[in-house]
């Protein structure tokens, strides 16, 4: 089987959808410094790429949540891919705000989800949590059937992981932090000195730095 944590990693880092800055942090919008930042997105400007990331979460949903019906991309990161994964799967799709639109018709969900649907929500990477649970309450306020939650990448905080477990929402993922920093260090995008300050971080990304 192909090792999809190493591919994935391979190929954010090939894209420049991660960039790591250990010496120079970047500033998160939580206050957090932090010595990378993801934009997964970027992946979309890249064809061959776009589509084995789609073919790899089109796989890991199917695998990992039986009787998935519906992709809900989780806006706005989530929106493109989780689009090109219904359309790889045939599935109903659908994308969710956090919060409701501030103007025009106000709603927090675009697109028709039928009232049983069974469904999988879209992101493009885990951090803590905390505005991916926002829609997996909506939508369960709402009356919809969550079966879970998939993404390209997460950070492997255990904060995501207790904020996961608390709200009774499986989540699954193709690439993680620590198989990306391996292949960092390994094509020399990162010296092997800062794995400690790298490491440091993920343990404790509130107050590094």
């Amino acid at each position: 089987m192909v090792n999809t944590e190493a591919k994935i990693a391979k190929i954010l880092l090939e894209t420049s959808a991660i960039k790591l800055s250990p010496d120079n942090p970047f500033k998160w919008s939580s206050g957090w410094n932090s010595p990378i930042y993801c934009d997964n997105r970027t992946v979309l400007s890249f064809a061959e790429h776009r589509k084995e990331i789609k073919q790899m979460l089109s796989a890991k949903i199917q695998a990992e949540f039986a009787g998935v019906d519906t992709i809900v991309g989780v806006a706005t990161a989530g929106i493109a891919m989780g689009a090109l994964i219904a359309d790889e799967l045939g599935l109903s799709y659908a994308y969710c705000r956090p919060e409701p639109k501030a103007h025009g018709l106000k709603r927090q969900l675009e697109g028709r989800v039928d009232a049983d649907a069974k469904i999988v929500l879209l992101e493009d990477l885990i951090s803590t949590g905390g505005s991916s649970l926002k829609v997996v309450d909506y939508m369960r306020a709402e009356g919809y059937t969550i079966l879970g939650m998939a993404a390209i990448f997460t950070y492997g905080f255990d904060i995501a992981d207790q904020n996961f477990q608390n709200a009774n929402c499986k989540y699954v993922t193709l690439g993680n932090y620590a198989t990306m920093i391996d292949q960092a260090v390994a094509s020399g995008y990162v010296k092997s000195e800062y794995l400690d300050r790298l490491a440091e971080w993920r343990k404790n990304p509130a107050e590094w730095g």
